[in-house]
């Protein structure tokens, strides 16, 4: 096959037809981002700052019409559209403000008749493997600093959102970056795992499934290259007895639920302390029922298909094996008006699952969905066992009052991130990582700067006759 369809969610149509690249087309981008990257390395990090500042700004600027592609590609309702803008421009920006401090020497004082520090330099070509959930999020992540720390950049982006990847190349045009230092391609899964074989690719930097991290690593076996694997998550939250109930019912059911329940990061499952467990499913569960399931496009709708019908069915699946075993769903289909009304099966109904245990896939493999489910526990050593007791690890949510208690559960628990009465989101001042299956390297803060560079030691003796 030479192209691919992109299907939109919406109504299951051919949305776009696009074409994978050539071979010749790769291999010039490859020689273009050699000859390009070798000038862009000798730019002052203020060239790079002004063009990078203009790039965000386009995001801004076309703000609406980027809104409208996010929704028609992968369904997310057009309302939040500009939430993801938002986002981009907070962590591009910052680290853009960082890149200083993230690229700065690493001096060790005097020693008589020497010179000595380290030096960050650009490893070369970084390749960019982003993913259509947060299309712009995730993206921006690796780029923005890949290109301040005088790396150029290939973007492949996921075939359910290529216009993402055309946008980015707009945006850096508009900025007047220099040709080659940012391109893109589309490109099969088999043309990705021969170009990450290249010479001329120094990075990976992938977001996306366990799988999907596995084939990236397997194919970059022998180079001896950086790659960055940000994976699967089934992220859990502990709701203490001391937490405020409403106020966590709040922020859970955004965690579980936005974006129909599709982020890495997404709360999967929740586990509550006996004394509030009775009280929080319930007022969970009327919280779940104020969603409003419907056509994206439509401002008035907050929770929207998932991304295909593939999904869907393998969310069900998920749902109905946990029903078979034991577990009781709380929300019903008929609070809501779809799926009926639209035909479509990957408008879910979202669900709450109770009698829950994990024997239960639903508990310990991700979902990637609209359901989470929901267990009481006795004390914070049963919170921290069943909160551990997955393959995955890349953030966790604690809800209570008492920071000297979160801090101390914090180091139990084997994740990237630590909430205290939040979850779902990203600070770009602290590193974005995981453990376990989730993966491995960090994106964002000072750090995510290093796996992009490659540090050089300078040992200089000036004084022969000392």
């Amino acid at each position: 096959m030479d192209s691919f369809d992109t299907i939109s969610p919406i109504d299951n149509r051919i949305l776009l037809t696009t074409s994978y690249a050539t071979e010749s087309e790769i291999q010039g981008a490859l020689k273009l981002a050699g000859r390009a990257q070798a000038r862009w390395r000798q730019t002052s990090l203020k060239e790079r700052a002004e063009i990078c500042r203009k790039a965000l700004s386009y995001f801004s600027d076309n703000e609406a019409d980027i809104s409208r592609e996010i929704t028609l590609q992968m369904g997310r309702p057009i309302r939040f559209g500009p939430g993801e803008i938002a986002g981009l421009q907070e962590r591009g920006h910052y680290m853009i403000e960082i890149a200083e401090r993230g690229l700065a020497d690493l001096d060790f004082g005097d020693k008589a008749g020497f010179k000595r520090y380290i030096r960050r330099e650009p490893v070369g070509l970084v390749f960019v493997l982003a993913p259509w959930n947060y299309p712009y999020l995730t993206a921006v992540n690796s780029i923005i600093p890949a290109i301040m720390a005088g790396n150029a950049v290939l973007l492949k982006h996921s075939a359910q959102t290529p216009l993402c990847a055309d946008r980015f190349y707009q945006a850096f045009q508009s900025a007047g970056l220099p040709e080659g230092v940012f391109q893109y391609l589309q490109l099969s899964h088999a043309q990705m795992a021969s170009l990450i074989q290249s010479p001329g690719v120094h990075y990976v930097a992938f977001t996306g499934s366990v799988e999907g991290g596995r084939k990236v690593e397997t194919a970059a076996s022998g180079r001896f290259i950086g790659v960055g694997l940000e994976l699967g998550g089934k992220d859990p939250a502990y709701v203490r007895a001391d937490a405020d109930l409403e106020y966590s019912i709040e922020g859970l059911v955004d965690g579980a639920f936005f974006n129909s329940g599709q982020s890495c990061c997404g709360i999967e499952r929740i586990y509550v302390a006996d004394a509030l467990y009775d009280r929080f499913v319930k007022g969970f569960v009327a919280r779940v029922e104020e969603y409003v399931l419907g056509d994206p496009l439509d401002q008035a709708t907050t929770l929207g298909p998932v991304v295909s019908v593939k999904a869907a069915d393998a969310i069900q699946t998920q749902i109905e094996a946990a029903i078979a075993a034991g577990a009781e769903p709380c929300v019903h289909a008929d609070r809501f008006s779809q799926p009926t009304d639209v035909g479509h099966r990957n408008y879910m109904v979202p669900q709450v699952l109770v009698n829950v245990n994990h024997d239960m896939a639903i508990m310990r493999e991700e979902t990637f969905g609209p359901v989470v489910g929901i267990m009481p526990v006795s004390n914070d050593q049963d919170a921290i066992r069943l909160m551990n007791d997955s393959p995955y690890g890349l953030t966790a949510s604690l809800w209570t009052r008492n920071l000297g208690d979160a801090e101390k559960l914090g180091q139990q628990l084997q994740t990237g991130t630590v909430f205290m009465n939040r979850c779902d989101y990203l600070d770009p001042a602290l590193v974005w990582t995981g453990v376990k299956n989730t993966g491995r390297g960090g994106t964002l803060s000072e750090l995510g700067y290093h796996s992009l560079t490659q540090p050089k030691s300078y040992h200089l003796k000036f004084d022969i006759n000392g």
